[in-house]
């Protein structure tokens, strides 16, 4: 048996507005890769286009977010605000500021 699929990617909630909770951690696809697992909680990819400014929602909330690659320039967010920080997970701290930002050792 084949192990799954990871990677890190920018999740942000939409369910509030244009601007939600946004960080950078690492998913589990799916074996299609319709379906991406982060934090206990799995996200449908939606097709279609009825999501607004969002492409997966939550299965059990319905509540939509934007799941995506993480941008090496580090600006993520759809509509940048300065107010609201992105995250990033412990776990996946060190990798992701050396592989993605390439800037080992960054905070």
């Amino acid at each position: 048996m084949s192990a799954k699929k990871t990677r890190i990617m920018y999740i942000e909630d939409k369910s509030e507005g244009l601007n939600g909770p946004a960080r950078i951690g690492r998913v589990t696809y799916s074996k299609t890769g319709q379906s991406i697992y982060y934090g206990g909680r799995t996200f449908f990819q939606r097709l279609g286009g009825d999501g607004f400014k969002a492409n997966y929602f939550d299965a059990d909330t319905g509540d939509h977010f934007w799941i995506s690659g993480p941008r090496k320039d580090g600006q993520d967010r759809l509509y940048p605000s300065s107010s609201m920080s992105v995250e990033i997970d412990p776990d996946v701290h060190d990798e992701y500021w050396s592989d993605i930002r390439g800037r080992a050792g960054a905070q």
